[in-house]
């Protein structure tokens, strides 16, 4: 086997192979020598079957392995020789002459095919001890501490059925039948008997719970509503319904105190030791936060340390990953490129920045994994599969058999693992100073970028009414 670079520019690699006839017929020959004691045919006694004969059964099959054999030889001995790491598999190109084929299939030819790869870039990691980080530290008041322990008083207090006659009011809780429509068709998923419901707790569509307050045991309603335009049913979103809702019970909310038994009632021993759950369950929230920020800041930090050339194929793989949500979403909420202010053109460049920026951050992480010598365990991947598998409810054994026999899958499990390791590893290189904040200081960005959903939704909304 001879093999040639024929092809070098920047990341992308081109290498000839070339099979020598009397190369093909040799691997042909003893790969249909070694079928001799396997092979049984008609009229011949185990192991006593010519090879000529063997070949003239067996010869193109058997060929055919001997190819894909070459190819995978090729590949790896092109790899170790470069010392190489691909970005992805390599791309085979054989020959279009079909006629040169069939003879080399038959080994009367020269056999030769091409070998096109890219190969992830080469690059020294960078010093990263100027590097100073801020950790925004917030901690759990005793008010937001108390807030919780009201809300979740609330979710658990008694209700107790009103007085004949008396109206529903908001805070209660009421039992309903109700049927729906839109445009007088009844919809899949419209249809409840029984079903609990508590006004004012938003538990409906918008409208729904407000025009069955005043409502009595017995009365039924016609209550009017539309469906929000980012609603999980695509059939239904932004439709206006109708309901036909009949009342069949009214209870209403008792105290709820927050004590001892309170506590108790929550599995713990005293209203204190409440508290310190509450308090450490809300810390957790606060350390979560601070965390995806200060790795917002580090990889922000890192990408600024790092230029060098990426793969052509691993950036199109992750802009076309990008750009796939990106016209998903305009496509959800019925908006176009100039709705939001730019072009197709000026967002495929930004969308583009994005998907070059991840790729680098990824090459870096995984070096830097690599130099540390930063492993996954078998057992962090089953601990992250057995709480996957949690998310799913009734669907255990299926989601876990999923995991189990799909590699791709169980990768998608490790990676984030990993990450998260690289990056306590980098943390501990760089310079680290902790920021006392407040909550709405902590949570200040995220709750910045939920208005500007919502203002995107009012928008919508806007402009529906200015089209009514």
């Amino acid at each position: 086997m001879q093999v040639t670079e024929t092809h070098s520019e920047g990341l992308k690699r081109t290498f000839q192979v070339l099979l020598a006839a009397q190369e093909l017929e040799d691997r042909l020959t003893t790969e249909l020598s070694g079928m001799k004691d396997k092979v049984q045919l008609k009229g011949f006694r185990p192991g006593k079957v010519p090879v000529a004969h063997l070949r003239k059964v067996y010869g193109r099959s058997v060929m055919a392995d001997v190819v894909q054999n070459a190819v995978n030889e090729a590949n790896q001995k092109i790899v170790s020789d470069n010392k190489f790491k691909l970005a992805l598999e390599p791309q085979i190109e054989f020959p279009e002459d079909k006629g040169l084929v069939e003879k080399a299939l038959d080994a009367k030819a020269d056999f030769s095919f091409k070998v096109a790869l890219e190969v992830l870039p080469s690059f020294e990691l960078a010093d990263l001890s100027d590097v100073s980080l801020t950790k925004l530290v917030a901690s759990p008041s005793d008010a937001e501490v108390d807030e919780a322990l009201a809300r979740m008083a609330g979710q658990s207090r008694p209700f107790a059925e009103r007085d004949e006659g008396a109206p529903a009011e908001t805070g209660d809780r009421v039992t309903i039948d109700f049927v729906g429509r839109i445009d007088g068709t009844e919809f899949d998923g419209g249809k409840g008997e029984g079903i609990d419901l508590e006004l004012g707790s938003g538990s409906f569509i918008p409208g729904f719970e407000e025009q069955l307050v005043g409502a009595k045991v017995g009365e039924s309603r016609l209550v009017k509503a539309t469906f929000p335009e980012a609603y999980g049913a695509e059939a239904l979103a932004g439709k206006d319904a109708e309901f036909d809702v009949t009342v069949t019970k009214i209870q209403a909310p008792g105290e709820a105190k927050i004590d001892d038994a309170f506590a108790k009632g929550m599995g713990l021993e005293s209203l204190d030791k409440l508290k310190e759950a509450v308090s450490k369950a809300i810390g957790t929230d606060y350390e979560a936060a601070s965390r995806r920020k200060l790795k917002k800041e580090l990889l922000d930090a890192l990408d600024g340390k790092y230029a060098f050339d990426l793969p052509p194929s691993l950036v199109a793989q992750e802009f076309a990953a990008v750009w796939a949500q990106v016209e998903q979403d305009l496509k959800t909420r019925e908006k176009t490129f100039a709705d939001e202010g730019t072009t197709e053109e000026k967002a495929t460049a930004d969308y583009r920045k994005i998907a070059e920026r991840r790729v680098r951050l990824g090459l870096v992480l995984a070096q830097v994994g690599e130099s540390a010598d930063i492993k996954v365990t078998d057992e962090e991947v089953n601990q992250a599969l057995i709480a996957r598998v949690r998310q799913f409810p009734g669907q255990e054994q299926q989601v876990w058999d999923f995991y189990r026999k799909n590699a791709q899958a169980l990768a998608e499990l490790r990676a984030p693992l990993f990450e998260e390791k690289v990056v306590d590893h980098v943390l501990g290189q760089v310079k680290l100073v902790e920021e006392p904040v407040s909550k709405e200081a902590l949570f200040a960005d995220e709750e910045a970028e939920a208005d500007a959903v919502e203002d995107k939704s009012a928008d919508d909304k806007s402009a529906e009414s200015k089209a009514d």
